[in-house]
């Protein structure tokens, strides 16, 4: 008995993974491939399972916008709410993928497999990584175990959850690491195999965001001179960096109190690049005194989807004690 092929949407957005190198004018990688273009390079992805490929964009991940972010959700929803698809792939640029695939995990709540995937090389180069990486990702729809996970990352055979991953290497085939948790799982010679569940599985109901939330990171003697920029140029929500568990210089800390004051929601991540929040010092410009001024201290998250899950959340409240809730795990969705 011939096994019945599942049905696997890839939506291609760009990013490397569709460059080559552009070497009649400017000498560097351009986007260049369309999806069907792509895919008749790996021919192996249409042995696997049948294919219905959707260009939504030739963006390289610095152009991604959160406004493209939400549009993509947007879209998707539409052809997840009118087809019977099994899976769903989704390449994108290195440079902004977290970003994104945190984005779509907050807003897109399905059973189905969902999967980013890219690419560090482009297809001029000998070690183009992007065929494998795709076929690894058909793999990763195709098996059960993929289901309810929440949106996945799959690079260099390594599955990370989209709420936990961060690129670490500027050019390494590894970039993609869970740095406080570790790796879901691993696709290895054609298997799939997982080594635990997400921490998060959280939901944002929405489908519109607030791109007008700035990101500040704390560094040395940092004054108060950029709170209050960002508080005066229009901003309704600010995501900090700070130092350590949670600290701030003491001048700095008479902007955060600046921005508090305009009612402006402020919410605290570390500058390490992995370990949590704490409001555990009380010297001036410590966590105490942050988190009594107001300010919302997170639960393993970085800057930048920090900032995603804020813009997001501002659509449904400006509320400080839910949205405190939600950046500290108590709440799972809103």
């Amino acid at each position: 008995m011939v096994k019945k092929k599942k049905n696997i949407l890839i939506v291609f957005t760009g990013g490397t993974f569709s460059m080559k190198i552009d070497k009649k004018n400017t000498g560097g990688a351009i986007p260049r491939f369309s999806g069907k273009e792509l895919l008749k390079k790996i021919p192996e992805a249409n042995e696997l399972a049948n294919i219905s490929s959707y260009d939504f964009g030739k963006y390289p991940g610095p152009h991604v916008t959160p406004e493209i972010m939400i549009d993509l959700s947007r879209k998707l929803k539409r052809k997840l709410s009118k087809n019977n698809f099994d899976g769903v792939i989704i390449t994108h640029g290195t440079d902004t993928l977290e970003e994104t695939a945190s984005l779509i995990d907050l807003t897109i709540n399905s059973n189905i497999p969902i999967v980013f995937t890219g690419s560090m090389k482009n297809s001029s180069e000998r070690n183009w990584d992007g065929p494998k990486n795709l076929v690894d990702s058909i793999r990763v729809c195709l098996s059960e175990s993929s289901k309810n996970k929440g949106v996945l990352v799959c690079m260099n055979g390594e599955l990370n959850a989209a709420s936990e991953v961060t690129k670490i290497f500027s050019n390494e085939f590894e970039t993609f690491q869970s740095l406080d948790f570790g790796f879901l799982g691993f696709v290895r010679n054609g298997k799939v195999i997982y080594n635990r569940m997400p921490k998060y599985l959280e939901t944002i109901r929405t489908e519109k965001i607030n791109p007008k939330v700035d990101l500040l990171t704390v560094y040395a003697g940092m004054d108060e001179k950029f709170f209050r920029h960002s508080a005066d140029s229009g901003a309704e929500g600010l995501v900090i960096e700070a130092l350590g568990i949670g600290n701030v210089p003491p001048l700095a800390f008479k902007g955060v109190e600046y921005v508090i004051k305009k009612n402006i929601p402020v919410v605290l991540v570390s500058r390490c690049p992995a370990g949590e929040t704490d409001d555990i010092y009380s010297y001036p410009g410590g966590g105490k005194h942050l988190h009594n001024l107001g300010v919302i201290f997170t639960d393993y998250l970085n800057g930048q989807k920090a900032r995603i899950k804020l813009m997001l959340a501002l659509t449904k409240t400006t509320d400080r004690k839910i949205l405190a809730k939600l950046f500290e795990g108590k709440i799972k969705e809103i």
